[in-house]
């Protein structure tokens, strides 16, 4: 089939890369001037586990707050009635079932396999590394992580609960001033450089079957017949179906369809310094529990990233929310990074459903499909996602149940 793809990100990237796999003509269209410029730009790094990453699913981990010094969300120029009915559809969200998130778990185990899969494939090296801690600064903050853990066991997770002396054996840069009452270990979690990995997987399908049109904006989705409009155009440029991983562009070009995703643009951080002194950084990755912040090793970087704020694409950076990020980091890893210096600091939109999940799969409307709405994990999901997607299209059952995980009322 010729096929139109809709965002050249991770979800695009990889969506791409699948497709051409299975011998399809693809067309990546891009509005910036390169591939993993937006949401997939400068992203924590982290991969599966995915429920214990800072804004995977709503109901595990810390409750939502949104006043106070503590707020887990930061609401910037007031709350709008469409950010309203997110936060309303949110909080309903975190007392449904655990059937989501045993479903996005198993994606994203799913995912990293794919991932790693690939990089051996074709020799990609992304900064990875392997083995993550969730520390825990008191006993309440375990017992409130109990229901992603057990989701986690179910699925077949390796994890143990570990004191803060076995922690600081795992992580020796870890500051002994740091309260610390234990951790979380996931000897098999990964992380890695989110963008590299885009970048080199789009130089390797580049001309594989694969072309990108960056630069390239779409104003709208045609169905009878099936393509594209690109801005400045009139004509349709026809394909044999459309795949949309535009992230919240992907939810601005349904209404016109008939369908409409509440998808939220919600706003996180990321810092990325060099390495000062290797021994007093963090040798893979750790998060923050209380703070829902995450610190990589990324490199010969340390990239540190968390806040999360509904606020607009314009909106300044949030000073506060900056010191925050700065103040954990010193926390853990005092004199692990060179913040004097050749500090990046990035701001970026997580494409956020009320209940964590993305939409993969058929839309409804014949020749249009999705795969979009990853929220904070579309690293972590994006070759999953991917893949399955790619099954669907050809008429086959995915390798990975994507049960919840498909076109659905919210």
């Amino acid at each position: 089939m010729k096929i139109a793809i809709v965002g050249a990100g991770i979800i695009g990237v990889t969506t791409a890369y699948e497709l051409a796999s299975d011998g399809h003509e693809v067309t990546v269209f891009e509005q910036r001037s390169a591939a993993a410029e937006e949401a997939s730009f400068a992203t924590a790094g982290l991969l599966a586990p995915h429920l214990l990453s800072p804004w995977a699913v709503p109901g595990f981990g810390h409750a939502l707050r949104l006043m106070g010094p503590h707020a887990t969300l930061r609401l910037s120029g007031g709350l709008s009635r469409a950010n309203w009915a997110w936060l309303s559809r949110w909080r309903s969200a975190t007392h449904a079932s655990s059937a989501p998130a045993a479903a996005l778990e198993r994606l994203a185990q799913y995912s990293q396999s794919r991932l790693q899969a690939l990089a051996q494939r074709h020799e990609l090296d992304f900064e990875a590394s392997q083995g993550r801690l969730v520390l825990l600064r008191t006993e309440q903050e375990r017992a409130q992580l109990q229901p992603a853990l057990q989701v986690l066991r179910d699925s077949g997770v390796a994890l143990r609960e570990i004191d803060a002396d076995v922690a600081r054996q795992i992580e020796p840069g870890l500051s002994p001033e740091a309260p610390l009452a234990g951790a979380i270990h996931l000897p098999d979690a990964r992380a890695g450089n989110c963008r590299l990995f885009a970048q080199l997987l789009r130089q390797g399908t580049q001309g594989s079957g694969v072309h990108f049109a960056f630069n390239t904006r779409i104003d709208r989705i045609g169905t009878t017949p099936v393509g594209v409009v690109v801005q400045g155009e009139s004509d349709l440029r026809r394909f044999d179906a459309v795949v949309l991983c535009a992230g919240t562009a992907s939810a601005a070009l349904l209404p016109a369809l008939g369908l409409r995703l509440p998808m939220a643009a919600v706003y996180g951080y990321s810092v990325s310094a060099p390495l000062r002194e290797s021994t007093h950084a963090p040798q893979a990755s750790v998060v923050d529990a209380a703070q829902q912040i995450s610190i990589t090793r990324l490199g010969q970087r340390v990239r540190i990233a968390g806040g999360a704020e509904l606020a607009g694409a314009d909106a300044e950076h949030h000073a506060a929310t900056l010191q925050r990020l700065y103040r954990t980091l010193n926390d853990w890893f005092p004199g692990g990074a060179q913040l004097s210096s050749g500090v990046q600091v990035w701001r970026g939109a997580r494409p956020l459903l009320p209940d964590g999940a993305p939409v993969v799969g058929a839309s409804g409307v014949p020749g249009l499909w999705l795969n979009t709405g990853h929220g904070a994990g579309g690293w972590a999901l994006a070759c999953g996602s991917a893949r399955a997607l790619a099954d669907l299209m050809a008429q086959r059952a995915p390798e990975v149940p994507l049960d919840g995980l498909g076109m659905r009322p919210f």
